[in-house]
């Protein structure tokens, strides 16, 4: 390899001069850190972000399958409901700015919204690189100084006070004349830093946990992070017999040690490895931490939710005889897709080749049980890389919840993936994320204005 190829791209726009020092520092340029930083220099304070990878808001460009749902119309309660047993800990924090504000807020940046199906909130060019370019140009429009390409090795703290960041000592080379080395070690001077550097999942994206190990150095104590909003894996091969099948209208019950424990109705989807799409991603964190915790994981699909045993049994039987010279093979067309057919023979133990009229009152009985309960034993999860967020991170406890600083560090401040607050899918995470950067970056430079006099 030539020592060229072990160099990587940094840039600096808005530069201020060789050794000027910031006020407030955000690390990471995603959507947390971006929100921060433009609304702490909105409030005067002389901002620098400092991101890993060579293009801030990388994740947030891929987010909602590229699409980016920024939020969701749903009420406070049940918004904070989808967040789980740490959902209360964001009660004040959306207090400050919440759906309402973050639609206005990309209104006025040039990026107009629309509510879909589920209140989803989405650009509505549909594009989420649109997002990232609004923010992009928005934050440099206010005066933040950007430095790309530089990874954070340390928060520097004099006494119980932040400092400024060492970036990390990493040979790089110019991409144009504007700009400069940047990140060959160098300290950065600031009296707040607002830790943004995302969780663990994508990390091709530049999220690989920095914020953790940042924060941990610190004396924060860290939540196990595990994948989140991930695919579950199954035994067996009944999952490769059915990839590519989407079953919709389904309802999925999770069951940990035989007992249910949650059940969402929607859609899910067959792959090579198990199971996915949005009920089994919402549904997957309970799953992880059931695995990790050595108890037996399964799903129950319900088929045919509407119908309750009764009604469905009569189905069942008005199908059968209306059509009892024919195959129970195409009988059921009128009850599952065609790939799920061969597995429901199989495993209601009745023959494909049976006539409808021959069937018997107890194979009756069992194809009806397994259609109001297919049994999919949960082996495990997928890796951080197709997780699309990460559960876990520093404990809440440790951070004031109106402002988002740290209560161990002075002039710290935590945001958006860092902090252990993850939520279902439908656009709360990411106002999450918006949130605790908006709330941040203006108590950093309420901070830092304070401590400055």
């Amino acid at each position: 390899m030539t020592a060229s190829a072990n160099k990587r791209d940094c840039t600096v726009t808005n530069p201020r001069g060789g050794g000027q020092d910031y006020q407030v520092i955000v690390v990471g340029g995603g959507a947390a850190g971006l929100m921060a930083a433009g609304q702490a220099a909105q409030q005067g304070a002389r901002t620098l972000i400092v991101e890993k990878t060579r293009n801030p808001g990388q994740k947030l460009g891929i987010t909602g399958k590229g699409r980016c749902n920024l939020t969701n119309v749903a009420t406070l309660p049940e918004f904070l409901s989808h967040f789980g047993e740490n959902g209360r800990f964001l009660r004040q924090t959306f207090s400050q700015f919440f759906t309402a504000d973050l639609v206005a807020f990309f209104g006025e940046l040039g990026v107009p919204t629309v509510t879909e199906r589920g209140g989803r909130v989405f650009p509505a060019s549909g594009r989420a690189q649109d997002v990232v370019a609004a923010l992009v140009r928005w934050v440099r429009s206010v005066g933040v100084t950007m430095v790309t390409g530089a990874p954070v090795e340390r928060v520097i703290v004099h006494g119980d006070r932040v400092a400024g960041v060492q970036v990390a000592p990493i040979p790089c080379r110019r991409r144009d004349r504007g700009a400069r080395d940047d990140s060959g070690g160098r300290i950065h001077s600031g009296a707040a830093v607002i830790l943004a550097a995302g969780g663990a999942s994508y990390p091709a994206t530049g999220s690989t946990g920095d914020g953790y190990r940042l924060a941990q150095a610190l004396g924060h104590t860290i939540v196990p992070i595990r994948p989140a909003l991930v695919p579950l894996e199954t035994a067996g091969d009944l999952a490769p017999q059915l990839q590519g099948l989407s079953l919709r209208n389904v309802r999925v019950r999770l069951r940990l040690n035989g007992k249910r424990v949650a059940e969402l109705f929607g859609e899910m989807l067959f792959t090579h490895f198990g199971v996915s799409g949005p009920i089994i991603l919402t549904l997957s964190k309970r799953a992880v931490d059931g695995l990790r915790q050595g108890q037996a994981v399964a799903i129950s699909l319900d088929l045919k939710p509407a119908l309750d045993e009764r009604k469905l049994d009569e189905r069942l039987l008005r199908d059968l005889r209306s059509h009892g010279k024919q195959r129970l093979r195409t009988v059921l067309k009128g009850l599952l897709p065609q790939t799920l057919i061969p597995v429901c023979l199989e495993l209601a133990g009745i023959s494909p080749e049976r006539l409808a009229s021959e069937l018997t009152l107890q194979e009756r009985r069992r194809l009806r049980a397994w259609l109001k309960d297919f049994r999919l034993k949960v082996t495990g999860y997928r890796p951080f890389t197709e997780a699309i967020i990460t559960a876990g991170g520093v404990d809440t406890r440790e951070v004031n919840p109106r402002t988002m600083a740290s209560r161990l560090v002075q002039g710290l401040y935590l945001v958006g993936e860092v902090l252990d607050v993850d939520g279902d899918t439908g656009g709360y995470n990411l106002q999450a994320a918006f949130s605790t950067g908006w709330v941040a970056g203006r108590a950093a430079a309420g901070w830092v204005s304070a401590v400055s006099r």
